[in-house]
């Protein structure tokens, strides 16, 4: 399974193992447990401190644990795990094989302090560019933490199962047997859901800390952008941020930004993060921002009041917030979000496979999706408001052509349906003639586009209709020394490489701000 290049590549990072690992199979008679087989054995000939053996005991086949010979440490995949969680695999090697993890020793401790019994299973899908996140952060506290247990479930592998527990959406965690969580979750994320007293602890410490030059609010490409720029004045800069990469986290391909061919979301939002610790920027993440309160004088303190209720000051203030994928806002749709309405076809389109499902929108986004999924499942419905479809010419030729996709345009989608637990349909109503359909099925992908991330600043800054935050050609928003940038202002096009250098004007903008109202602090000020 592994070529040439990829088998050089693991051999060099199993060369960093410092315990004995053994591999452990569960297979039966089936061609993925063959293809396992294979890709273990291809695995254990790569270091002398790898052993193999087969146990069939388990009950998920084909599945494999990677213990640390001698002790109860182990994680436990079931499938295959190739596609974007083979990095998930290498880096379970390497940390039961005592290769020691690059994560803060502060929060290490904190692992290591949860007290009870937790045992975590992942449902994952090898297209799901979010799971590889969980995954690794569970199985990582899992090396850490004898006493937590960790198993990651390839979903579309699985099927029976993923239905049986009415799994809809991945990555989706359970944790001894009740559901923990579903989507993105990072390491931090989770532990500060197990120990209940991390909320407040990290509240003190916020507010304990010196009021900054410059403070961005978001860490997407503006932000990251924005914090890059302010610190390379040599001026006290803060970020805080509720995940830090935002939107591009949840983007699979990227093709358009210049210089690089090709990347992937989660791979860009770390260089970001990357390049802003590089310079002496204080990242605070997953800090949701709750209120805005302007400054009483030019030379005053701007307060950003967090979620956990901390306030932070600064002399100015960037909001670079970006969007979140807009909802339809019809009867149903909250109800059984995560239990068949989805908005990431890359990350849930495997748990439909065979199924009906619906694309709502008919922009280059609904259609990509539509074109994805009517090679997985058995028939996709596109459903587009307006009298034709906006996505590409060369995307509708691509939909045109595939015999499993039907489209509805002058389609107002107006009801999700369900039984309870689940999507059984959706209804629309047709424009033109005023008669509503209702459509069968068991998924609904919603691809309407982005909303701005704002509601928390009505009645501080200058918003359009839209939640836009108004803005000049500076970045200053309608409030002296709050600048904006990105997806949540009207600057038209929204996309990477123009919130990046909105955010770069923004911090400029903010810099020229400070010169002309108070001098910055000589020396930059540690919390």
């Amino acid at each position: 399974m592994l070529d040439a290049d990829l088998k050089t590549q693991l051999k060099a990072y199993l060369e960093h193992l410092t315990q004995p690992i053994e591999l452990v199979a569960a297979l039966d008679d089936g061609d993925k447990s063959r293809e396992l087989d294979g890709l273990l054995r291809e695995i254990t000939a790569l270091s002398d401190k790898i052993s193999l053996r087969r146990d069939d005991n388990d009950a998920r086949k084909p599945s494999f644990a990677i213990n640390r010979v001698g002790s109860d440490i182990g994680v436990r995949f079931a499938g295959i795990p190739m596609g974007h969680e083979f990095t998930s695999l290498v880096l379970a090697l390497l940390h039961v094989g005592g290769h020691p993890s690059k994560t803060a020793q502060e929060v290490i401790e904190q692992v290591r302090g949860l007290d009870g019994d937790y045992t975590f299973e992942t449902y994952f899908s090898l297209s799901c560019q979010n799971c590889p996140d969980v995954v690794q952060a569970l199985n990582l506290m899992s090396v850490l933490n004898p006493r937590i247990r960790h198993v990651s479930i390839d979903g579309a592998l699985f099927q029976a199962e993923v239905e049986a527990r009415e799994v809809m959406a991945v990555p989706t965690v359970f944790l001894n047997g009740e559901v923990f969580g579903a989507g993105r979750m990072g390491l931090e994320e989770i532990v500060a859901k197990l120990d209940t007293g991390a909320s407040a602890r990290e509240a003190a410490k916020l507010a304990a800390k010196a009021p900054y030059d410059v403070l961005v609010v978001g860490g997407g490409p503006a932000g990251a952008a924005a914090a890059i720029y302010a610190a390379r004045k040599g001026i006290r800069t803060g970020v805080v941020a509720e995940r830090f990469g935002g939107q591009v986290l949840d983007t699979m391909a990227i093709e358009n930004f210049i210089s690089v061919e090709h990347t992937e979301g989660p791979k860009l939002a770390a260089a970001l993060e990357q390049h802003v610790r590089h310079y002496d920027v204080d990242v605070m993440n997953l800090q949701r921002a709750d209120a805005l309160v302007p400054a009483s004088t030019p030379e005053g303190l701007v307060e950003v009041k967090l979620a956990n209720g901390a306030s932070l000051k600064s002399k100015s203030v960037i909001l670079s917030t970006g969007a979140r994928w807009r909802q339809m806002n019809v009867p149903g749709e909250e109800q059984y979000r995560n239990k068949g309405v989805a908005y990431c076809p890359h990350c849930d389109g495997p748990l439909f496979k065979g199924k009906r499902v619906a694309v709502v929108g008919g922009g280059n986004s609904g259609a990509e999706a539509a074109i994805d999924l009517a090679g997985i499942v058995s028939h996709v419905t596109l459903l587009e408001f307006d009298g034709k479809l906006r996505a590409d010419e060369v995307l509708q030729r691509k939909l045109r052509s595939l015999p499993n996709v039907t489209v509805h345009v002058n389609a107002q989608t107006t009801e999700v349906t369900g039984d309870g637990n689940k999507v059984t349909g959706l209804v629309y109503k047709d424009r033109v003639g005023g008669d509503s359909h209702r459509v069968e099925l068991e998924g609904i992908f919603v691809q309407i586009g982005l909303l701005p991330n704002t509601e928390w600043l009505k009645g501080t800054v200058a918003l359009t209709p839209r939640g836009e935050i108004v803005i000049d050609d500076r970045g200053q928003t309608s409030v002296p020394g709050v600048f904006a940038a990105g997806d949540a202002t009207t600057v038209p096009y929204k996309q990477i490489v123009i919130a990046m250098g909105a955010g770069s004007t923004a911090a400029l903008g903010a810099f020229d701000h400070l010169i002309r109202t108070s001098a910055p602090a000589d020396e930059p000020v540690t919390a």
